[in-house]
């Protein structure tokens, strides 16, 4: 089954990485603002330097990628 942003992805963001990001115009809330810019989130989750704290375990990472590879369905 195809992840999905609401079930699957929104989850990943902490609020606080919500809130940090709409400074720079990203609401990683919104689903059409991460679809939007996917490719950018990953290379910045890839390269761990998003969020700015720790990145992401590599499960997270693979998973943010396989929505992308499965069509960034809602």
């Amino acid at each position: 089954m195809p992840l999905s942003f609401t079930t699957d992805i929104r989850r990943l963001f902490r609020n606080r990485d919500v809130d940090a990001m709409k400074e720079y115009t990203l609401d990683l809330s919104s689903y059409e603002d991460v679809k939007a810019q996917a490719s950018e989130i990953y290379e910045r989750l890839e390269e761990g330097t998003m969020p700015c704290d720790a990145p992401w375990p590599e499960e997270q990472v693979s998973l943010f990628k396989q929505w992308m590879e499965d069509g960034m369905l809602p």
